[in-house]
């Protein structure tokens, strides 16, 4: 199974994606994930894509295409997971690819939902302990159950920063949306909901 996971960030598309790698063995691909492995290991690709965030810009089209297509050689089934984020990235991947996707699943979240949803996250600041005020909270009230510091809220959880990052992906996905649609191969998934509710939804459109 080929598969391509859309979905704005805090819609749990990671959390489907390793939930379904556990169950079927679809390795999750994340560009993510592949650029700092490339960075550790020092490649070529990994020391140009390391000059860029060092300036703390984005790493180009053409770094990134470069790297997921090695990944993707080396595989029969994947979840891409942040991967293609805009119509040149998509269109190169179809050109990558020895044999077409299966299906690409947005998972579809609401503005007020994805602010609920992520305005409720906290965060230590020591361990890196991540919980929710409802869905997860710590037992230890306002301080971390583990090592006992202040929970914080990171930056970009907070709702004007979550607006803005909904804003900047619809931007980007609306496109991917249409483009996917007209090549029947999109799938939509209510993601509002439990994780258990969201991986049966998932399930049935699979």
């Amino acid at each position: 199974m080929r598969l391509v996971f859309l979905g704005a960030p805090g819609a749990g598309k990671g959390t489907q994606a390793k939930r379904l790698e556990a169950d079927r063995g679809w390795t999750v691909v994340a560009t993510g994930d592949l650029l700092r492995a490339a960075i550790a290991q020092n490649t070529p690709l990994g020391q140009q894509a390391h000059a860029y965030i060092q300036r703390g810009e984005l790493v180009p089209d053409p770094i990134v295409n470069q790297i997921v297509a090695e990944r993707l050689a080396t595989l029969d089934s994947f979840i891409l997971d942040g991967y293609p984020r805009n119509l040149t990235q998509a269109e190169m991947l179809a050109s990558m690819l020895t044999k077409p996707l299966d299906a690409v699943i947005y998972f579809e979240l609401g503005e007020d939902a994805l602010i609920k949803r992520l305005g409720g996250r906290r965060v230590c600041p020591q361990c890196q302990a991540v919980y929710h005020i409802t869905a997860n909270p710590s037992k230890a009230g306002e301080r971390c159950e583990r090592c006992g510091a202040m929970l914080i809220t990171r930056e970009d959880d907070r709702p004007e920063t979550i607006r803005k990052r909904f804003q900047v992906f619809h931007e980007q996905t609306a496109p991917l949306i249409e483009y996917y649609q007209q090549r029947g191969l999109l799938r939509i998934v209510d993601a509002d909901a439990t994780p258990d509710e969201v991986y049966q939804r998932l399930l049935s459109v699979l």
